[in-house]
């Protein structure tokens, strides 16, 4: 037998457990105090259903069910969604604020900040293409992780049009494919190979080998509008432009930054895109962005905007900032010499909120006090029939109740 687990999996030890839910719940918060509402996906789902919205699903895990049916394990939450909204939902007024906490699963090489199941906690805003709805959402990543306490957040937002304005320059599908991958990459010596020996004009080469290096503000952006080679990619910059406006609005502008060159890795894509992060970690902690035709698919024509943040990297982000949290002395332990009156008190402790447990190992009172010190009880309570009795910890004295 082997006791390990499979690659790409991990166990949640109690402390490491309560810490995930405690950040969930905080999350939770957040996005109830944002009218977003929760929902819930299956966890397998049909194979069509994702290679019509992910597209690639070389990385899903896929398997038959007794009926012959081909079904995948969930690879992203918004192709669900999508598929939710457009059956389940399609009737409700709009636009949608939904919300998700949930586990999803990925063939991908395992590495820090890489596993193959893993949670994700993300929203939807969908029924809406304004940039107001961007910039909420963009707002709301930003907030989130503010509100859970991570020092240092920045978010870059890019926008899929002003890209393929830029490659709508290039004369063939297969040179702009083969840029539009390379500047997935970040391949700098390909990306200037594939630009410098193309058949280009001088302006598009120019605008595409500065494509990785065009960070920065409200003055990029008026750059950008202004030596845009199109009205598509003169519409991106005016549509980012506007977002970044109303994120100063919010008042998180300088923990905003433009990134004209971002690329994503899934395709469906259309508008504004996001990827957040922290100096200390080296991958991104949340990504999404507008996606107005992935319910297309699923005879939905709804625009949408959403983003998913990963909790496992937002634990990792936390513990190199050293706000990983630490046992704390908590809770009683009964010593139970009438079991009537001990579980009497026990349940009048639960009843307050209080952790409790009793021992249900005839333990003597110095065996109670060391399993107490181990297990990190604040109290250990002896409770008989006429008496209810705290022992001392950590050298104190003992006292009546």
């Amino acid at each position: 037998m082997n006791l390990r687990t499979p690659r790409g999996v991990k166990d949640f030890l109690p402390l490491e457990a309560e810490w995930k839910l405690e950040l969930e719940r905080k999350i939770r918060s957040v996005f109830h105090r944002w009218g977003y509402q929760e929902v819930i996906s299956p966890t397998f789902e049909f194979y069509d259903l994702f290679a019509q919205g992910s597209g690639d699903q070389r990385q899903a895990y896929r398997f038959f069910d007794q009926n012959g049916d081909l079904l995948v394990l969930r690879s992203d939450l918004t192709t669900p969604i999508a598929r939710m909204v457009a059956t389940r939902l399609k009737d409700e007024a709009k636009p949608l604020r939904l919300g998700y906490i949930a586990n999803v699963f990925r063939y991908d090489e395992v590495q820090v900040g890489f596993q193959r199941e893993f949670y994700q906690a993300g929203v939807e805003l969908l029924g809406s293409s304004s940039a107001a709805a961007d910039a909420e959402a963009a707002a709301l990543a930003v907030t989130i992780f503010n509100q859970v306490g991570v020092s240092g957040f920045k978010l870059d937002l890019g926008h899929t049009g002003y890209i393929q304005g830029v490659l709508s320059e290039c004369p063939t599908q297969p040179v702009r494919e083969r840029i539009w991958q390379l500047l997935r990459k970040k391949d700098l010596v390909g990306l200037k190979a594939a630009v410098m020996t193309g058949d280009l004009p001088e302006h598009v080469r120019v605008l595409l080998l500065n494509l990785p290096h065009a960070r920065g503000g409200a003055k990029l952006l008026e750059e950008a509008y202004a030596g845009a080679p199109n009205e598509m990619a003169r519409n991106a910059a005016a549509n980012l432009r506007e977002i970044y406006a109303r994120l100063h609005d919010y008042g998180l502008g300088a923990q905003t930054e433009i990134d004209l060159g971002m690329v994503k890795s899934f395709g469906y894509y259309t508008g504004m895109v996001l990827e957040g992060y922290v100096p200390q970690v080296g991958f991104t902690l949340c990504s999404g962005g507008r996606y107005d035709q992935l319910g297309m698919g699923f005879g939905s024509h709804l625009p949408a905007v959403g983003f998913a943040l990963g909790l496992e990297r937002l634990m990792l982000a936390l513990e190199l900032q050293g706000l990983r949290p630490e046992a704390k002395s908590g809770g009683v332990l009964i010593l139970p010499r009438s079991w009537p009156h001990a579980l009497e008190y026990a349940a009048g402790m639960r009843d307050q909120g209080i952790r409790v447990e009793v021992d249900t190992e005839n333990r003597t009172e110095a065996e109670a006090a060391a399993y107490a010190r181990q297990r990190q009880f604040a109290r250990v309570v002896v409770v008989d029939a006429a008496s209810i009795r705290e022992l001392p910890l950590d050298g104190e004295e003992g006292s009546q109740c």
